[in-house]
Parts: C-alpha cells; sequence; structure tokens
C-alpha cells in the first residue's frame, strides 16, 4: 500500500516528542510492508533522521503550489497522514481533488487550540475561560479534524474535550498516547539515588511552554532551590537554543544551559530529578514519560501530568495550580532530592506508568486494526458523517481559491519598482 506523510517539519526523533512519535508512526507503515514517501515545505535542521536510510521515500513540496497536486496524483496514495492540522489546511485540498479515495488521518500531536487559550490566559493572569476554547484557531483546528477520516488523539483529557466541549463524534477519534518500547528488564539497570546528582531540565527552546516553563524556573524557582542545596545544579537541555537562552546560564546560580543533548537518555539517566514547571501547554510530554523511561522522578504541575497518569499515582511529585505553587514546587523538589525512600518509592511508581499506559506492543496493534476498519468501511464511515462531507467541499473550493492567488501572486516579479 502506498503511504504518503505529509510533514509539518523533518522529524527530530532526539530534539521533541513530536519527532519521536512521527518515527512511530512511519514504524507502523514499514512494519505493514507499506511503501512510505514523507514530504514536508520545512527547511530540514541538523538533527533531522535520516529517512533514506529506512526505505522511506522524501521529498521537498512548496506551499501553495501546484506542482503538489502532479506529484500526489502520480503518486496514488492509499494513505495521507498530515502532521498537525496547519498541513491538513494547506495540502488537504489538493488531496481531496487528486485521490479522493485515500483515507485521511490527522495526526494532532497536541490541540493547538486548547495550548493557545491556556497561553492567553496566563498572559492576562485569569483562569482559562470557556469562551477561550471557541477561538478562531480552535475552529480552524476542529475543522480539519471534522475533514478527516481518523484523527490521532494523544491525552485522554483531549479525547474527552473533543467530545464534551466540541461535539466531535467519537468514532473519527482514536486515542494513541506517547509509546514506550521499555520492559522489565530495562528497569532492572536503572542506576539508584547513590549514583545520581543534580537536576534536569529536558525540552526543545523552540516549543512555547517549554521557554516559558525555563524562564519560570530560572527566576522564581531555582533561586530558592539553590539557597538550600547550595552545591546542586540545574543542567538545561534543549535543541536549538537561541541566545537569549544561552544568556540564562550562570555559573554561580548552578543554572547551566547545555545545549542539545546528543545522548538524552545518558543525560537523563545521571539526574536524580527531573524539573518541569510548566504553566501551560497541551497533550503529553516526551521529556516526562523518558524521565520515567530512565528511572528520574519528576516534579511537574498539573498541565504537565495532564494525560499521562490516569489513576495511577505520578513518578515524583504533581504540584496544583495556586497562589503556593512556588513555595509548593521548591518543597517538593527539596524533599525528593534528598529523602531517598521518597525518592525511591517515586522510581518504583515509574514502572506502572510505564507498563500500563505507554507500551508500544499494546497501543501500535489497535491503531493497525483502526486504520484496517475505517479503510474497508470508508465510503459508508464517511456517509456517516456529514459534516466532514460539508466541510471536505466547502474547503475544496475557499482554500483552492485562497492558494491559486496566493501562487500567482507569487509569480509575480518587480522590476525597479514596476510589476510585470
Amino acid at each position: 500500500m502506498q503511504v504518503l506523510v505529509i510533514g509539518y517539519v523533518w522529524p527530530e526523533p532526539n530534539s521533541s516528542a513530536a519527532g519521536r512519535r512521527m518515527m512511530d508512526l512511519l514504524g507502523v507503515f514499514l512494519s505493514r510492508g507499506d511503501t512510505v514517501t514523507f514530504v514536508s515545505a520545512a527547511q530540514r535542521g541538523e538533527h533531522s533522521v535520516d529517512l533514506e536510510g529506512m526505505n522511506i521515500r522524501i521529498a521537498e513540496v512548496r506551499l501553495n503550489c501546484s506542482s503538489f497536486d502532479d506529484f500526489v496524483a502520480d503518486l496514488k496514495p492509499a494513505v495521507v497522514l498530515f502532521d498537525r492540522f496547519f498541513t491538513e489546511e494547506q495540502f488537504g485540498w489538493r488531496v481531496e481533488r487528486s485521490c479522493e479515495t485515500a483515507l485521511r488521518i490527522l495526526d494532532t500531536e497536541d490541540l493547538h487550540c486548547l495550548r493557545h487559550a491556556r497561553h492567553q490566559a496566563l498572559k492576562q493572569g485569569r483562569e482559562v475561560r470557556r469562551s477561550d476554547l471557541f477561538s478562531e484557531l480552535a475552529q480552524r483546528e476542529i475543522a480539519a479534524i471534522w475533514r478527516c477520516d481518523i484523527s490521532l488523539i494523544i491525552s485522554e483529557y483531549e479525547m474527552s474535550l473533543l467530545q464534551g466541549t466540541y461535539g466531535v463524534a467519537a468514532d473519527v477519534l482514536h486515542y494513541l498516547p506517547l509509546l514506550s518500547d521499555t520492559n522489565a528488564q530495562d528497569w532492572v539497570g536503572w542506576t539508584g539515588f547513590d549514583a545520581r546528582q543534580h537536576c534536569i531540565v529536558i525540552g526543545n527552546f523552540r516549543h512555547a511552554p517549554n521557554w516559558d516553563s525555563v524562564l519560570y524556573l530560572r527566576s522564581e524557582i531555582w533561586p530558592q532551590i539553590r539557597k538550600s542545596l547550595p552545591g546542586v545544579e540545574c543542567h538545561v537541555y534543549g535543541a536549538y537554543p537561541p541566545p537569549k537562552a544561552l544568556q540564562l546560564h550562570s555559573e554561580k546560580l548552578g543554572f547551566l544551559v547545555k545545549g542539545w543533548a546528543k545522548n538524552a537518555v545518558e543525560v537523563v539517566t545521571s539526574a536524580r530529578l527531573c524539573l518541569a514547571p510548566l504553566r501551560f501547554g497541551a497533550g503529553q510530554k516526551g521529556k516526562l514519560l523518558e524521565a520515567m523511561e530512565c528511572g528520574t522522578p519528576t516534579v511537574t504541575s498539573e498541565v504537565g501530568a495532564e494525560g499521562m497518569q490516569g489513576d495511577l499515582p505520578w513518578s515524583g511529585e504533581v504540584v496544583s495550580a495556586s497562589s503556593l505553587f512556588i513555595e509548593d514546587f521548591v518543597t517538593a523538589t527539596l524533599r525528593l532530592y534528598q529523602d531517598k525512600n521518597e525518592w525511591q518509592v517515586a522510581q518504583e511508581k515509574a514502572k506502572a506508568l510505564l507498563a500500563s499506559r505507554y507500551q508500544k506492543n499494546v497501543y501500535l496493534p489497535l491503531f493497525e486494526q483502526r486504520l484496517d476498519a475505517v479503510f474497508e468501511q470508508l465510503h459508508t464511515h464517511r456517509q456517516s458523517h456529514f459534516y466532514g462531507l460539508m466541510l471536505r467541499h466547502q474547503t475544496l473550493k475557499s482554500h483552492q481559491y485562497m492558494s491559486q492567488w496566493i501562487e500567482a501572486k507569487n509569480r509575480v516579479t518587480y522590476i525597479d519598482g514596476d510589476t510585470f
């Protein structure tokens, strides 16, 4: 089967959870013996994975360019996977026009409209209101979900939000969390309390919640921790650190900005605690899953742990959002860093979380079964959702005319101030 994956960016599994998730999805199709083509309009980053070495065909495509129409018509994919709703907006109407019968999958990564609503509320110093969830961004994202046959949702919280608040039909959604292939043999090798030192922060600096978290930790939280633990350092890792991030580096304060971690597992495993005081965001957090896989307890916020623990106890401490957040975060960090018994209990809790909520050999077969079921009944599936049919029809026309206008505009050449 021919599979086309349209990436928002080129996957970098060692830089972000999004990159890691994309590699899991590509692996599903490769394991089925499908022929996979990956394309993106983005520039490749220095940490992009070698897809061609995995027998994945690659191609660069351009936004608002009719060359994509010929490309997809020649490819004739049976399945098209859109990486985030932006790519569905940009290319979905072209897919609809050139290969209408292709199964359309949207990997949302997280709900951008939820993350945006929380960010706006934080900027204004207030709680999120219901009206925040009905922004223009939300309308665009939910429309993209309806236009696709299946949308992959990473968080149970977001599954509930989509159905309860936005009225999205359950059978166009599929729960697929972040995935792990660690097992009991890996956990036996975890290093213990005495072999570890210092705290770690890890996450792509280009992701706004991560950047806000680092700033908040550096200015409000870490100075208080450092007063009680003067010999302890906070090592900050993340891909693509901008100059403003490097300026946060302070030897005196023990706040050390390290940049990209070539071997994230190694640096996380050597740390005693992972700190993630996230104040906004959505979805599941790859850095927190990675900490569990490395047996590193985490101190985080309610936003950080959202959709990750279910009814199970957290591997560390979840600090509630309140006026005492900073004080509680500091207290929890100091206690876990110094109390060996409590730290060991927290490390053990990661095993139950990993075993019951993230196992790759459980969730990927369920995803494959869902793919096959929808593919076999694609026409019936689509006919049962009039909203999806209506939005695809309307979008085909509106996006087509807008894109064609932009394409024509881009052909215009300006010479000495004159237009030709």
